[in-house]
């Protein structure tokens, strides 16, 4: 009897700190309002993750582009700084939550996807766009 009940202890326990080690592995999602409430500093990066025509059409003030579809994105990771915070946007937050994932399967610890571009701007976020220039 007192073996039964230790095995099944021990493969609760086993299980138990599986279900833990996969759930580190997810990406937080974060609303506007939370992601308003981040306390950003030089450690942390806004990352968006949309394409260049979509970054230079409007992105949040200060954000890095990183193009996920572009087969680059992938590559780009071994440049960025794993001890950094990285909060990342999409066009509807899907593209930001596989780039999110990606980053985290490579070691990245502190990975947020902070959703779509309209609903940041919405919330009150500045934004910029980029201007192209005019050949002279």
């Amino acid at each position: 009897m007192k073996f039964i009940f230790f095995s099944l202890l021990a493969c609760t326990l086993s299980f138990s700190a599986l279900a833990q080690q996969g759930t580190s592995s997810a990406v937080k999602t974060l609303t506007p309002t939370e992601f308003k409430g981040q306390r950003l500093s030089m450690k942390t990066v806004v990352l968006d993750v949309r394409t260049p025509e979509e970054y230079n059409a409007g992105h949040l003030e200060g954000a890095e582009n990183s193009d996920y579809r572009s087969g680059q994105f992938a590559k780009e990771l071994k440049e960025l700084n794993k001890k950094k915070t990285y909060y990342l946007y999409c066009a509807s937050g899907n593209r930001s939550g596989k780039a999110a994932q990606l980053m985290k399967e490579a070691g990245f610890e502190k990975v947020y996807n902070i959703g779509a571009y309209q609903d940041l701007r919405e919330a009150g976020f500045p934004t910029e766009m980029e201007i192209p220039e005019l050949d002279r």
